[in-house]
């Protein structure tokens, strides 16, 4: 279809973003690895960080609860770049083939506003969307209908359906769904193509 926007999320579609490749080498216990990801260090409690709270300011009620691990709490912001492991394998070929096609590229990740600048130092492909959405900058956080609403206007407010949106999170995905987006569920860069083929995106 002829005009759509492209929309990516980052981490696990453009980035290779897994917490567990530090703390392997913290914790290499596996089972204690497993425990402190699940129990402590959850993704429920990084998702705060995503809203905007400082790393700074979410481990300290945590080193407070489990002091032993204070090293590998607050290496979780302050050893955030070891979490990643460059690009998802042929992502940023599509990305490059879209631009080539002046298909309009932005971005809306689920990100704490502080590690933002080190990531452009870190992955120069992330210069190539027109905007990033981060939602540690706003105080929302996907599949929030209310950070989507804030990403429709700072596109312009084209309609929904004139977005096609690629999310690794099938929540986030049927929240755009709801709202109208195109949408992708991401598991591969092959199957990312064969769906923007099929979009007539590329």
């Amino acid at each position: 279809m002829a005009g759509l926007i492209a929309l990516f999320d980052l981490g696990r579609v453009v980035l290779d973003w897994e917490p567990a490749r530090l703390f392997s080498r913290l914790l290499p216990d596996a089972e204690e690895r497993d425990r402190f990801l699940s129990d402590i260090c959850s993704m429920a409690w990084h998702t705060r960080h995503d809203a905007g709270v400082s790393f700074a300011d979410n481990a300290l009620p945590l080193i407070a609860q489990f002091p032993e691990y204070e090293t590998e709490i607050r290496a979780w912001g302050g050893r955030w770049m070891e979490m990643f492991d460059g690009y998802i394998q042929g992502t940023p070929a599509l990305i490059e083939r879209l631009e080539a096609r002046n298909v309009p590229l932005y971005a809306l990740s689920n990100m704490p506003s502080e590690t933002w600048p080190m990531m452009l130092e870190h992955f120069p492909l992330l210069t190539r969307f027109r905007h990033t959405v981060v939602s540690g900058d706003i105080g929302l956080v996907k599949p929030d209908p209310a950070i989507f609403a804030h990403t429709l206007r700072m596109l312009g407010d084209p309609a929904p359906s004139d977005v096609f949106f690629i999310d690794d999170s099938e929540k986030n995905i049927l929240a755009a769904n709801a709202l109208g987006f195109r949408t992708h569920l991401f598991r591969s860069a092959e199957g990312l193509e064969a769906a923007l083929v099929a979009e007539g995106l590329l």
